[in-house]
């Protein structure tokens, strides 16, 4: 009744629940590929048939050479070598197919994972850490991918050596199968509380593996910091512990697996011995041959050996579920909205020309349930026009870009984007930002957004086609072309990661160069300028406006300088979007 209870109690709290819905999950991802598992499945099985041949001509080999019937030992000799050369060339062509169709599988599952992460809405993305994302992106997928292909193809496998040996046996002497069967239950039962503390234990592993994968991402990310403020001795000492709780985790699963290794062991060599002392008193009472006993002791390991296959199944399936739901809970967060992707393409062609505006109305924003970071905000920005806001750190000015960009919605209001009606300069057609309207816009972050490579590669990472003099336009437009020209290589010169390799105002002007170079038509310029001298600020800033192409401009900064240079301000303080008057502005630049 204990256990009905505790089963009960399992079905009730969602358990079983969770384990359709992953298995439900990774058959969504096996069933496009069951023509490869079905080739796998058969090559497998043509093996365990190719190796019951060999046994049978093994048994034959043996009672002619111990019956001196050497007029057959020729022809049997003969279909033995046959029978290696065949198996054989079954055994490499079907690694080689296997490995063909596990690179495929492989690729696939690892993409469609990627996109999917990717996809995921930025906000509940956020939550997990990068380190831990390329795990599971990575390792988990792996695992993932490896299953689909050879967990149900395996157990087909194990199933059919298991019937095909215990065929074989029964059909010459049933009696030797009952050592074999008779390992089942014993292994059952001893290897059932083993089974349930590797599951927790491979989970644990996984998570200790994630951290660790973390923490070093995150080390060689800011390793510059990290000598800057001398946290060698810190870091050093963070490494020892997660590697204490690594360490841990991996000898707690290794113990588990060595006790069930023990007991499988036990079992294996307690059935051997007992067929191998039945298969000698038989062939002593001349109820067999020595060649009869040679296949049957052989099948009988086989028997255990397919036993064996079939309880390690379940480690197997269990660290597939492991993965699967780790994978699985990313791939269940909110996905980005691409559902208008037709409307935002149609929207775009109708207004290329003239230019799209955005209009902010109504606008409140909190993190994560917390106090809101503006409340009723309203703002809009046309084309040919540069908009700025300015306001405190921290107080919402990155919040209202990542809003423009649906990397986060609102909790109130609207955000839009807006164009002309053929015929009128009214701004009456308007098109609420998702995902999908992403494409409109060209964003320069704060701090170095540049990727390993070229200049000339990180330029054509948002225009495929532009050809060598729209980047050089580009990065005169954003005083980036003195420098570059001057680099040996010019604009295939190497980017190192983050930029390595540059100055910070080298790199936020090779940041500013990619976003003009997309030509998308509303460009966002978060603090993009902060690393540049007042005159190189105010020359790209001037540049960009006096640009033919209708473009609309939004940057945040902290600098009063370039202020008089914009169209409208707008201060974003104390939870509050307010336009602010030329006197304000003016008092600001006093002030700065």
């Amino acid at each position: 009744m204990g256990k009905l209870k505790y089963y009960f109690n399992k079905i009730k709290e969602g358990k079983l629940k969770n384990k359709i819905s992953i298995l439900k999950w990774i058959y969504g991802y096996a069933v496009k590929h069951i023509p490869a598992i079905i080739i796998y499945t058969l090559l497998g099985m043509t093996g365990i048939v190719l190796g019951l041949f060999t046994s049978l001509n093994s048994r034959d080999l043996v009672d002619i050479i111990t019956g001196h019937r050497t007029g057959e030992l020729l022809r049997t000799f003969i279909i033995m070598i046959v029978l290696t050369v065949v198996n054989t060339v079954v055994s490499q062509t079907s690694n080689f197919l296997s490995t063909k169709i596990s690179l495929k599988v492989n690729n696939e599952v690892k993409a469609q994972i990627f996109e999917g992460i990717l996809k995921t809405d930025w906000q509940a993305l956020s939550k997990y850490h990068s380190g831990d994302l390329v795990m599971r992106c990575g390792s988990d997928a792996a695992n993932i991918s490896s299953g689909i292909l050879t967990l149900m193809p395996n157990l087909v496998i194990y199933i059919f050596r298991f019937a095909s040996a215990l065929y074989m046996v029964c059909r010459y002497d049933w009696t030797f199968a009952i050592f074999a069967l008779a390992s089942i239950p014993v292994t059952l039962i001893s290897s059932r509380y083993s089974m349930r503390m590797m599951r927790k234990s491979g989970m644990g592993t996984m998570t200790a593996a994630a951290s660790m994968n973390s923490f070093n991402q995150e080390t060689f990310s800011n390793i510059q910091t990290i000598k800057a403020f001398d946290m060698l001795t810190y870091h050093m000492d963070r490494l020892r512990e997660i590697q204490k709780a690594y360490s841990a985790a991996t000898l707690k699963y290794q113990r588990i697996s060595i006790v069930n290794t023990f007991i499988m062991t036990f079992v294996s060599m307690l059935v051997s011995y007992s067929a191998q002392a039945w298969g000698i008193y038989k062939v002593w009472s001349g109820a067999i041959t020595y060649g009869t006993m040679t296949m049957f002791i052989g099948l009988s390991s086989s028997l255990t050996g397919a036993v064996s296959n079939l309880i390690s199944f379940v480690p197997s399936s269990l660290s597939l579920f492991n993965s699967a739901e780790r994978v699985k809970n990313i791939m269940d967060l909110p996905r980005d909205d691409y559902s208008n992707s037709e409307e935002v393409e149609r929207f775009r062609i109708e207004q290329s020309g003239k230019g799209i505006g955005v209009n902010v109305s109504g606008a409140s924003f909190a993190y994560d349930g917390g106090e809101n970071v503006f409340s009723g905000a309203d703002f809009e920005a046309n084309p040919h026009e540069t908009v700025a806001f300015v306001g405190p750190s921290g107080e919402g000015k990155t919040t209202m870009l990542r809003l423009l960009l649906a990397i986060i919605r609102p909790v109130e209001g609207q955000i839009r984007i807006n164009g002309e009606t053929e015929g009128s300069k009214e701004k009456d057609e308007y098109l609420n930002v998702s995902a999908a309207s992403r494409c409109l816009f060209a964003y320069v972050p704060q701090g170095n957004t540049m990727f390993s490579g070229s200049i000339a590669q990180n330029m054509r990472n948002v225009k495929k086609d532009a050809t060598d003099e729209e980047i050089i336009k580009a990065l005169k437009m954003a005083c980036a072309w003195d420098f570059v020209n001057k680099l040996p290589d010019g604009i295939d010169s190497e980017i190192g990661e983050h930029g390595g390799g540059f100055s910070e105002g080298q790199a936020q002007r090779l940041s500013i160069a990619r976003a003009i170079l997309r030509r998308s038509p509303i460009l966002l310029l978060d603090e993009a300028t902060s690393a540049l001298d007042i005159w190189t600020e105010k020359e790209v800033l001037k540049n960009i406006m006096a640009d033919e192409y209708p473009r609309t401009t939004i940057i945040t900064t902290h600098r009063p300088s370039v202020l008089r240079q914009c169209d409208r301000v707008y201060a974003i303080r104390g939870g509050s979007c307010v336009r602010l008057s030329d006197e304000e502005i003016s008092e600001m630049e006093n002030m700065g």
